[in-house]
């Protein structure tokens, strides 16, 4: 459930708010990419923490580049 929910944020996201940005990612996938990604291979915990450190990392001073989504841990 949470899950879903998530993802509808960032699907809200891409839809209403990131047209009206200008095209600035540093990094490959982008930032919402990369977070619905996260969150359906990882779940809303560990996708959410993946993608909240994604974010913190995109600022001027990070060179950014190529980052996809690391595998699922094995069980």
């Amino acid at each position: 459930m949470i899950r879903w929910l998530l993802l509808a944020l960032i699907q809200l996201y891409r839809w209403l708010v990131s047209p009206l940005l200008p095209a600035a990612c540093r990094f490959h996938p982008s930032c919402s990419s990369y977070a619905a990604t996260a969150v359906r291979e990882h779940g809303a915990v560990r996708g959410g923490w993946l993608a909240v450190r994604r974010l913190a990392r995109c600022h001027p001073f990070c060179e950014g580049g190529i980052d996809p989504v690391p595998e699922p841990r094995k069980r």
